[in-house]
């Protein structure tokens, strides 16, 4: 029974899904069995990884090769394989405003492997349904434009601390990405969590030791039956890396909750951290949140808001280094609508040179674009 489970799951199933993609006119490098086409993925990052890149050079080949190979190979839309998983790969900008538009239910999100799922498994990236509306809500409010208001003094005086730094370095060479990772790392504990870029450190540095370790097994397929007898070196890892996460965590979460117990604060806030306790709290059972779920969130935003930003700050400077001319285009901006002021909401609002997006098409190709928003 097992044999024929096994060959119904991953070859029969396989076979008939790519067959049936097939007749719609739908292509694809061919299914093999168990691994799909996990191995080829890998030989082509392990490729493309291996060669120099220049400064004006398209990126999309370099970061995606796969991707990019099988578009040119089988068109804008086809389907591969993530072990027995087919996934489809849609570049047509119709079909993705439709994925877009009804993408609950209809369009579920990847599944997620176990070393994923201690990584970020139940945070907003993942869940779905009323769990994700309920989970986003959170998130939204956070973002409302009187919170972003509030957490304007905050960031301005991170970015001129680090700004400062930057002065007593002058004609020494500065490690930007390493800079901003510590700017963005400081201000997400700052604005969302009440607390030090030092209490939030090793959160950080774990969240990265796990970034790499989810980043190595995406292309690696597990095996039926010995998977689920056998765990991974990169497993237990990651098994010791979420433990330790969730334990720095519940510090921080203790210490908030210690606050409001002794009245040294009215409520838990109004922060990330604290619209999440409240909700953890909340005297209606339909509305509470598990302390699972509390963590897993802290850690979607602890990693997605410092990757995130820090990788576009990143690239945004790139660009700027490399286009003077645009250096001396938001300069001008800048200083028109600011003077000497500190940034202000009003003021970010009316910035336009890096926002527009027939700017931006102007300024990078399409592929590499494409790279930033993936």
């Amino acid at each position: 029974m097992a044999l024929i489970k096994l060959l119904y799951d991953y070859l029969w199933i396989p076979l008939r899904i790519q067959h049936m993609l097939n007749s719609q006119g739908i292509k694809g490098p061919p299914y093999r069995f168990i691994h799909g086409n996990n191995k080829e993925v890998t030989k082509m990052k392990q490729k493309a990884l291996s060669k120099s890149v220049g400064l004006t050079d398209d990126l999309f080949p370099r970061v995606h090769p796969h991707f990019y190979t099988w578009t040119n190979r089988y068109g804008k839309n086809f389907v591969y394989w993530n072990g027995a998983r087919a996934e489809l790969v849609i570049s047509e900008p119709e079909l993705i405003k439709e994925v877009l538009k009804n993408s609950e239910q209809i369009f579920q999100k990847k599944q997620l492997s176990d070393i994923g799922m201690k990584f970020l498994g139940n945070g907003l990236i993942f869940i779905e349904g009323e769990k994700w509306a309920k989970h986003r809500k959170l998130a939204n409010h956070t973002f409302h434009g009187e919170s972003l208001k509030n957490m304007t003094p905050a960031i301005i005086a991170s970015v001129e601390t680090m700004l400062e730094k930057w002065n007593g370095q002058e004609g020494k060479e500065i490690e930007v990405y390493q800079e901003f990772r510590l700017l963005t790392s400081e201000v997400i504990s700052r604005t969302a969590f009440g607390s030090s870029y030092l209490e939030g450190e090793k959160i950080f540095a774990m969240l990265d030791k796990s970034t790499i370790i989810v980043s190595q097994n995406l292309s690696k397929t597990r095996i039926p039956l010995i998977s689920k007898l056998w765990k991974s070196a990169d497993l237990l890892e990651s098994e010791k890396l979420a433990k330790e996460i969730q334990d720095r965590l519940m510090k921080i979460v203790k210490k908030r909750e210690d606050k409001a117990v002794n009245g040294e604060v009215n409520s838990f806030g109004n922060d990330f951290l604290g619209l999440l306790l409240n909700v953890y709290h909340d005297s209606d059972e339909k509305n509470r949140i598990s302390l699972e779920d509390l963590v897993a969130e802290c850690k979607t935003f602890y990693f997605a808001g410092q990757e995130t930003v820090n990788s576009l700050l990143a690239w945004i400077v790139l660009h700027l280094a490399i286009r003077g001319d645009w250096q001396e285009k938001a300069r001008r901006e800048v200083v028109d609508i600011f003077g000497n002021q500190n940034p202000h909401l009003e003021g970010i609002a009316k910035l336009k040179i890096v926002s527009s997006k027939e700017q931006l098409q102007e300024k990078f190709s399409w592929e590499s674009y494409s790279c930033l928003l993936i």
